[in-house]
């Protein structure tokens, strides 16, 4: 069983492997909304939290993530795009450069006729 405050000091020294072991100078630190509230974090929240923070892989440090099927949105799947199908993402980018460049020659035109 744990508390609040033992969860933040092992993310803080670098366990939960997505930050470098310095501790974090936080306003709030985590925990302290609930206890404020009269409602401190329950020993099974607490449980959960932690297996969420630190059950990932610790061996490996912060910023070792394979980023490449992120889109630009930051979403590891844009929408209507599976992971990995780069024909699809392609053809995607494609269909937006072509219809800058028909815009860009629309706006073209429609500058030259009134001219």
């Amino acid at each position: 069983m744990g508390t609040a405050d033992r969860l933040r000091h092992e993310i803080d020294s670098g366990k939960a492997g997505s930050k470098v072991p310095f501790p974090d100078p936080a306003a709030a630190p985590l925990g302290t909304d609930e206890e404020a509230a009269g409602t401190p974090a329950s020993a099974e929240e607490v449980a959960i939290a932690r297996a969420t923070e630190l059950g990932g892989d610790s061996l490996r440090g912060p910023a070792v993530t394979d980023e490449r099927a992120r889109g630009y949105s930051g979403e590891a799947d844009p929408p209507g795009l599976a992971s990995g199908d780069r024909a699809a993402r392609v053809r995607t980018r494609w269909y937006a450069i072509l219809a800058l460049a028909a815009g860009d020659v629309m706006l073209t035109l429609a500058m030259w006729m009134m001219h």
